[in-house]
């Protein structure tokens, strides 16, 4: 299982690469992704100004204790708040990113495929199909947040807890949705995607969780997106190969129907 993690962070590390060999190809990718970051910026940066009256606002139990205590409390439940938006805010950026740059972002995942060799899917994500994921991964975000900040009030572990469970869970989402245009492009339903992805959990958790701590540096998800989509194109193509090598007639089905 670690080294099956490991993979998927070496996929991200292989899509980064694309960087010194294709900068022209992934510096398409930079424009919709600057777009998203600078909407996203105007939302994250007063949440970050407004911590201290908020956590105010949510614990007026702690204003007769101690200030250590209270202060001590009140800064763990920003460092919560401030995790849950920004674990929101990936998953935000990465479905509004997708759906204004989908050209842009096709161009580097069919580029991809052809540099990987082999038959290169010849099918179309289409613009609203991008559309609904990336509703359905706002959707899915939020309840994540949700569970983060929740997470967030259990005593003395409530911090590193939902720091954790927010970034796996965001993490194995956004592992999700980025390959989804290489699984579509295959002619393969949701549920052949699960099943695809699920024989991979490990790889596909390494990929996402590297990229959902990328996004969370600063500057860094306008960076990490295209390498971000090459990278989800080639955990597509290792987990359809390794799939079509153990059930060919399967996955060959899957693609026909």
């Amino acid at each position: 299982m670690i080294h099956e993690f490991a993979a998927g962070v070496g996929t991200l590390l292989r899509g980064f690469a694309l960087w010194r060999t294709r900068p022209r190809l992934l510096a398409l990718g930079l424009i919709p992704a600057a777009i998203s970051a600078l909407l996203l910026a105007a939302l994250l940066i007063p949440l970050g100004f407004s911590l201290g009256p908020i956590t105010a606002w949510l614990t007026p139990f702690a204003d007769g204790w101690i200030a250590g205590w209270r202060d001590a409390l009140r800064i763990a439940l920003g460092v919560v708040l401030f995790v849950a938006g920004a674990v929101l805010s990936g998953l935000l950026f990465t479905a509004l990113t997708l759906t204004i740059g989908d050209p842009f972002y096709q161009r580097i995942w069919r580029a991809v495929e052809r540099s990987l060799g082999g038959a290169e899917p010849t099918g179309e994500t289409g613009f609203w199909s991008t559309v609904g994921e990336g509703l359905r991964l706002v959707v899915l975000g939020v309840l994540i947040a949700l569970l983060t900040l929740a997470l967030g009030f259990v005593p003395v572990v409530g911090g590193v807890l939902a720091t954790v469970v927010g970034v796996l869970l965001s993490g194995r989402l956004l592992a999700r949705e980025l390959t989804a245009r290489a699984f579509d492009a295959r002619g393969l339903s949701r549920g052949d995607r699960a099943r695809l992805l699920a024989t991979g959990r490990a790889r596909v958790l390494g990929f996402g969780v590297a990229t959902q701590l990328c996004f969370m540096v600063p500057l860094g998800a306008v960076v990490t997106m295209p390498a971000a989509v090459a990278g989800s194109t080639m955990l597509a193509r290792a987990l359809t190969d390794r799939a079509a090598a153990a059930h060919p007639d399967a996955i060959e089905a899957a693609q026909g129907a």
